[in-house]
């Protein structure tokens, strides 16, 4: 009787292992995709020579976010319409606020416990830096900066 339970028991604990992993994997697959597809779009229309970083931004509308560099050898940012209605925006790296004084910028009231992440998106003012974190009380917080100023265009605190 106990070789039952214990097969039963292992059996189970494989089975929601299993679930779990498949329901993760099938979760992320349609992102993985958008980003696919539009990383392939960008370096066929030789908007980008090389691809360094690739994320979906959800905004007002949703965009796939592409930087990397061009045959220049400038960096430069590619925002991809989900939709396909409008051609993709680009931006020069140069011509904004780095990743790093966008962090600097959003955490310096110090209540910041862990960022969670930093993406480059476009918004109706323009191109926008979005720094997710959980401050101290481990509410989720967002903080948009705007990438050519630096100025704090929009915060969500404490979710």
């Amino acid at each position: 009787m106990k070789n039952w339970i214990k097969f039963f028991s292992i059996f189970l604990l494989i089975l929601s292992l299993s679930l779990i992993v498949i329901v993760g994997w099938k979760s992320y697959s349609p992102f993985y995709s958008a980003e696919k597809t539009a990383k392939e779009a960008v370096l066929q229309d030789h908007q980008l020579k090389t691809v360094t970083d690739t994320y979906v931004y959800h905004g007002k509308d949703s965009y796939v976010t592409v930087i990397g560099t061009d045959s220049n050898g400038k960096n430069k940012a590619v925002f991809v319409p989900q939709d396909h209605k409008e051609k993709p925006t680009e931006v020069l790296m140069k011509d904004g606020i780095s990743k790093k004084e966008a962090l600097s910028e959003a955490t310096k009231n110090g209540d910041v416990k862990k960022v969670l992440h930093t993406k480059l998106g476009l918004e109706k003012p323009g191109v926008v830096w979005e720094i997710t974190y959980l401050n101290k009380q481990d509410k989720l917080n967002y903080v948009y900066i705007m990438f050519d100023n630096g100025r704090w265009w929009k915060r969500i605190s404490n979710l």
